[in-house]
């Protein structure tokens, strides 16, 4: 066990939803002790959010042009928000020790060892007058490692007193798993989650979500449109693996064919088998999945997965933990790695030669 004395620590991170920013707090050592604080999701304004959506679509944009203005929108974005938290939560610069701040990913290209998530982390430093850790994944990628997912660590550090083997499903944007089973602990990225199924919907009805799978339970699914989304050789690569937001947009051009409720029960269909597909990278079946991200709130999703895995399938908050929180309370916990010089990603989570530490430490003035 650690001896070091726990910290208290505010976390922020967008997802590749972009659906907001969520901004919690972890009281942590850094390593086995966790104990999670509340927490609060803030909207992007409008016309980022937009504008984001836009700059993702277009990979070469996202890339490689300097986007000095947009960075600094979205770190503006991040402090408003960590700061109205702060407020709601009744805390001051001296009782926090450390921001995890992660920002918002915008491009994801692990064999090319580059990612890039927008955010200024000595911006949050000085404007908040917290300590600020930032730029969590770039040594894991610059080591040839897949940059994602980065929140495993935190789950082995949750889950130590459950039943094992377990799988923590994260299905937000990209689907996500952890397997821990002791000191055991894999994770990569499943396949699209709700990514296309959210974009689909846009596109056809205008809406930001399928709201409860209600679409895709209304549906028929076209099999032989699965099992061509299926044949990708993702799925049969070694984790551990990552995929971008926008990975398999391109290769599921054959729903637009299909009616509405056809066109999203079909993507439903895609989750859920790529998440199935997930049995073939772990050495023994979890005895139970726990679901966090906004997917466990879709009641067809989770119907779906406990029939086809056979086990309890239950969200994350079964066992006590908060879903809309989980990512951003591991970004403060792994802060507090950071400034310890602790490893942030393992071989077995994203492929990384060796345990690795990162971040970057921004001190407050």
């Amino acid at each position: 066990m650690s001896q070091r004395p726990p910290v208290k620590a505010i976390g922020a991170i967008s997802g590749t939803s972009m659906d907001g920013i969520d901004v919690s707090m972890v009281e942590t050592d850094g390593d086995a002790f966790v104990a999670p604080g509340p927490g609060r999701t803030f909207s992007y304004p409008a016309d980022l959010r937009r504008e984001l959506q836009e700059l993702i679509a277009q990979p070469a944009r996202a890339q490689s042009e300097p986007l000095d203005e947009l960075e600094r929108a979205v770190t503006s974005a991040h402090i408003a928000a960590i700061r109205a938290f702060m407020d709601e939560a009744g805390v001051g610069p001296a009782q926090v020790s450390l921001i995890g701040f992660h920002g918002q990913t915008v491009y994801h290209r692990p064999e090319i060892r580059f990612t890039r998530q927008l955010g200024i982390g000595a911006l949050v430093a000085r404007e908040i007058g917290i300590t600020t850790v930032s730029r969590f994944r770039h040594a894991d990628v610059a080591s040839g490692g897949e940059g994602a997912p980065f929140v495993p660590l935190y789950h082995r550090a949750l889950a130590s007193a459950l039943a094992q083997p377990i799988m923590i499903l994260n299905l937000g944007g990209v689907g996500n798993v952890t397997y821990i089973d002791g000191d055991t602990v894999i994770a990569f990225d499943t396949g699209p989650a709700s990514a296309l199924l959210d974009d689909f919907v846009l596109r056809r009805r205008g809406l930001s979500f399928d709201e409860n799978g209600r679409l895709a339970a209304s549906g028929r699914v076209d099999e032989n449109l699965v099992a061509a989304f299926m044949s990708n050789p993702f799925f049969d690569r070694s984790a551990p693996k990552s995929l971008d937001r926008q990975d398999f947009h391109a290769r599921a051009g054959g729903v637009e064919a299909l009616s509405d409720e056809d066109g999203a029960a079909t993507l439903a269909a895609f989750t859920i088998e790529s998440v199935v597909a997930a049995l073939r990278h772990v050495p023994r079946a979890p005895q139970r999945w726990l679901v966090t991200g906004g997917g466990r709130l879709n009641a067809h999703f989770m119907h779906r997965l406990h029939e086809r895995l056979g086990v309890p399938v239950d969200p994350v908050e079964a066992v006590g933990w908060n879903g809309d929180f989980l990512e951003a309370q591991a970004f403060g916990y792994l802060a507090v790695r950071s400034t310890l010089g602790l490893p942030l990603s393992l071989p077995t989570t994203t492929g990384v030669p060796h345990p690795m530490p990162g971040g970057e430490l921004h001190r407050a003035a």
